[in-house]
């Protein structure tokens, strides 16, 4: 692996890698971990909500290939009702794509150095069988709703590579793509007021530019604090808790004020 792409070769990787290939001319990437066996467990959208083509919304959602069109492993595809956690084969996986493996503990220079999101962390991974043992566990319990920004495939694999999660209020996940996705149009507004400062487009690029690394570089499972280690054994109680802030939050939002009526005066006599 090196500077400029994270490509490896089948041969490279072992259980417990945090792998992901490229989806649609490098528009997005779909994540999982590599549990042994050409076997991969990752994160999708709930079975029932599934349909004859990816949802236009999502864009890390997988069309799952059932068991049938993979004779080579009779339980790829292996999934639970309520559940988006997913086991496939390697070669489901991929899709004809390319492999690559996701780098953990690197130095804050490197990481800043690859101007794309989804790709690498600041944060160190546990040793692999607990990841392996995280992964597992979720295909078994899930791993709550499927969310494009504050929980998808990355902040899956995160998870199970970290065992880290966002300990307070739910906003932006610990996914590097979904933070890069934001970070660039947001990158370009807060760069406008200092447009003046800035010596020609070149200059405005190089505000721009730096405002967006600044924010990767921020929103980093490795450098966030508000991230905690949650045990595997716990997370349905922790997601279970965000499930219910979140709806209190809506419901909040929904209740419409009382109008109140003006006063009728009594009539003086």
């Amino acid at each position: 692996m090196g500077l400029l792409s994270n490509r490896v070769e089948r041969s490279e990787i072992r259980p417990g890698d945090h792998i992901y290939t490229w989806r649609a001319v490098y528009a997005y990437s779909h994540h999982g971990i590599y549990v042994g066996g050409s076997k991969v467990v990752h994160f999708t959208r709930k079975k029932e909500a599934e349909s004859g083509s990816d949802s236009s919304n999502s864009t890390s959602s997988l069309l799952l290939e059932s068991s049938s069109e993979c004779p080579t492993f009779p339980d790829c595809g292996f999934q639970l009702p309520d559940s988006g956690v997913v086991l496939t084969c390697l070669d489901c996986f991929l899709r004809n794509g390319s492999l690559y493996c996701f780098e953990y503990g690197v130095p804050s220079a490197v990481f800043l150095a690859k101007l794309r999101g989804g790709t690498c962390t600041i944060a160190q991974s546990d040793p692999p069988e607990v990841v392996v043992h995280r992964a597992m566990y979720l295909l078994q319990n899930g791993f709550g709703n499927y969310d494009i920004f504050e929980n998808n495939c990355e902040d899956f694999a995160l998870y199970c590579k970290t065992g880290l999660l966002p300990a307070e209020e739910p906003g932006i996940g610990t996914s590097g793509q979904a933070s890069s996705a934001i970070g660039v149009p947001l990158a370009a507004l807060l760069s406008t007021p200092l447009k003046l400062f800035a010596a020609g487009p070149l200059g405005m690029a190089t505000v721009t530019a730096g405002m967006y690394c600044a924010g990767r570089y921020i929103t980093d499972i490795g450098v966030r604090k508000d991230v905690a280690k949650i045990e595997v054994e716990n997370l349905s109680s922790h997601l279970g808790r965000h499930l219910i802030e979140d709806e209190g939050s809506v419901n909040i939002r929904s209740e419409k004020p009382k109008t109140l009526l003006p006063m009728k005066r009594k009539r003086e006599r």
